[in-house]
């Protein structure tokens, strides 16, 4: 295929900054081009927007839908192959499912959905469809903690016996009042949890994606702390994986002083590792025996997992930019694949999918279940 895929964007306008990830991430590999978008559901916002990205004001809409039909309506050799939705969480659905309905493959922020019903719908349409849909867990695209993913699922460590996932935030320790906070504290927009909503879910993706288990009980306590806040700002919930291990998830936007410290330890018989969001380079590994290990980026003989989405030398760090355009670039290796018609290397097939999102809608449903449970212990 001797041409870049072609994006639309849903939501991502002035003011979000969401959107400019996203875009930075898409165009990093030269794979991606943005096309055409609906920036935002106010119209004036939407032009002004896509003139900022200096797009064709013809391919500058007022809506998704008037995106999506549009589009459709275009030749083929000049209309979008997908879109990339980067809208608070009530809004994810919509898009997604005319997308799907129209041909289009779909890139979707996390969480999936607003709502279990929706999110088990669109897994219905993907399975049913010849199309791809990616969810930007984009902390699965650190080339170490796909190292990490390797290394457990080559059996260095063991059996794993517990697992230990925390991320706390402090943005939201006080009343803040703008776009971000808005839309995450209002169940209306954000659905029924707001923390774990918006970065448990993390934290249980990457505990599971590095382990290669999945929760099968867990037991919750939600927090709110900030008074008059409607949804939880902190959480605490113990795990209880599917091959016998134990685990610790909290995640916190109230931890003052605290910027996004997402980090994991996992523990087996042989070994444990450990890796941290804010020095994502560096990947712990420690022995029972024998001094603790210091693994990089780039350094030494590291699993083919992780040096496929390495892109400079060891010693010039890459982060969460390079993290989320890995998702982006193994999206699209798929979609050009499927184009033209041609096997795609199982690397660039690892990213989050409509599947990993319904995980995590289980998740936030299990965990305000439990949270408001006198049972506590609730099976996933």
């Amino acid at each position: 295929m001797c041409r870049k895929i072609r994006m639309g964007m849903v939501g991502g306008g002035r003011g979000a900054f969401i959107g400019a990830v996203h875009r930075m991430a898409a165009a990093l590999d030269g794979e991606i081009e943005l096309v055409c978008g609906a920036f935002s559901s106010d119209p004036e916002k939407s032009r002004l927007s896509g003139a900022d990205l200096y797009l064709d004001p013809d391919r500058v809409y007022g809506s998704y839908k008037e995106m999506i039909e549009k589009e459709k309506a275009l030749p083929e050799d000049v209309r979008m192959d997908f879109i990339s939705i980067v809208t608070p969480n009530h809004m994810h659905y919509g898009p997604a499912k005319m997308a799907l309905e129209n041909g289009f493959h779909v890139v979707c922020d996390k969480p999936l959905c607003f709502d279990m019903d929706e999110a088990l719908e669109l897994e219905k349409m993907v399975e049913e469809s010849n199309l791809i849909f990616a969810l930007t867990h984009n902390y699965t695209g650190y080339p170490l903690v796909k190292q990490a993913r390797k290394m457990v699922e080559n059996g260095d460590l063991g059996d794993i016996r517990k697992i230990v996932v925390e991320y706390p935030q402090g943005w939201l320790s006080t009343v803040v009042e703008n776009k971000q906070a808005d839309w995450r504290t209002d169940p209306k927009r954000s659905g029924i949890a707001g923390c774990m909503g918006d970065i448990g879910t993390h934290a249980e993706n990457l505990a599971e994606y590095i382990t290669g288990l999945k929760i099968v009980e867990l037991c919750a306590d939600l927090n709110i702390f900030v008074p008059g806040r409607q949804l939880d700002d902190d959480g605490n919930v113990l795990l209880r994986f599917d091959n016998g291990a134990r685990g610790i998830l909290f995640a916190s936007q109230v931890a003052i002083g605290e910027e996004n410290n997402l980090r994991i330890r996992v523990y087996g018989t042989k070994s444990g590792i450990e890796w941290a969001q804010q020095e994502p380079n560096t990947l712990l590994v420690k022995h029972g025996d024998k001094p603790m290990q210091v693994l990089r980026t780039g350094v030494g003989d590291l699993y083919e997992e992780s040096t496929a989405h390495t892109r400079i030398p060891a010693g010039h760090p890459e982060g969460y930019l390079e993290a989320f355009a890995n998702i982006y670039r193994n999206f699209a290796k798929c979609v050009q694949a499927q184009v033209s018609g041609e096997e795609v290397n199982p690397l660039y097939q690892d990213f989050p999918t409509v599947s990993d999102g319904v995980r995590g809608m289980q998740f936030i449903n299990k965990v305000v279940e439990s949270s408001n449970s006198d049972d506590k212990w609730i099976s996933f």
